[in-house]
């Protein structure tokens, strides 16, 4: 089958479950969701195979991780079944996994500064602070949008992160995609990348002259901050206890 009916509990794809789904819960609470729309997806097995995704029409702040749908990469037919997912999410998603392999969680979001970022003729996020300055060269710009995401535009996106050092993906006229080894990465990412995309939005709107950080020191930078341990999970894991604090239906 290619999505699973019922999901096991107290096994490691369930924690990956609920990893996710509070992904999707926080990204709400931060208010850089698009409502039922936009799509995050965890790959579950060493081969790519099979990987969770969000349920077609689902508020990111309802997701829990029994709601999320777990799907075969080779399983097209999905997409014809009375719970299929999105077919953009799929177009993005299914192709995202298959020609990156070192993508293990993807997440996508129109979030607002990322958006107007990605909206500019210029898309780059040039090096002004140190949040800009962890993605020197970490980058890709997508400068030709094809329309919706639907399988052959999720293919042509794939294939402009296929260097394991790009992380994000400026989708122009659309949005972002961040990539990493695990939802806690993967959501690090996303946070630090929207917060890079705020400042440096704000400094444009002063019309000053921006500080640029020099190349050498911007690599230096975002070779000491990938060099951190540990520093994405206690992100992650903070944002669990809160919403654990909180009585949150994340985890069920």
């Amino acid at each position: 089958m290619s999505v699973s009916a019922l999901p096991v509990r107290n096994n490691d794809n369930w924690q990956k479950r609920v990893d996710l789904a509070a992904a999707f819960q926080w990204t709400a609470r931060l208010n850089m969701h698009e409502a039922v729309a936009n799509h995050f997806s965890l790959v579950l097995d060493d081969k790519n195979e099979r990987f969770l995704i969000n349920p077609n029409q689902r508020h990111f702040s309802r997701i829990k991780a029994s709601d999320l749908l777990e799907l075969d990469i080779a399983d097209k037919s999905v997409l014809t079944k009375p719970d299929a997912p999105d077919a953009t999410a799929w177009g993005l998603h299914s192709s995202i996994h298959k020609y990156c392999r070192h993508a293990v969680c993807a997440l996508h979001v129109h979030s607002i500064y990322a958006t107007v970022l990605a909206s500019l003729s210029d898309s780059r996020l040039l090096p002004v602070d140190q949040n800009s300055a962890m993605f020197f060269n970490r980058v890709a710009i997508d400068e030709d949008y094809g329309g919706l995401a639907f399988e052959s535009e999720g293919k042509r996106c794939a294939q402009l992160m296929n260097d394991p050092k790009i992380k994000v993906l400026i989708m122009g006229n659309h949005g972002i995609l961040v990539i990493g080894s695990s939802v806690a990465d993967a959501f690090d990412r996303l946070y630090y990348f929207e917060r890079a995309c705020q400042t440096y939005i704000l400094a444009l709107q002063t019309g000053k002259t921006l500080r640029l950080i020099p190349d050498g020191i911007a690599e230096k930078v975002a070779r000491q901050i990938e060099g951190f341990s540990g520093e994405d999970s206690n992100h992650f894991k903070e944002i669990k206890l809160i919403l654990d604090q909180e009585g949150s239906d994340y985890a069920s």
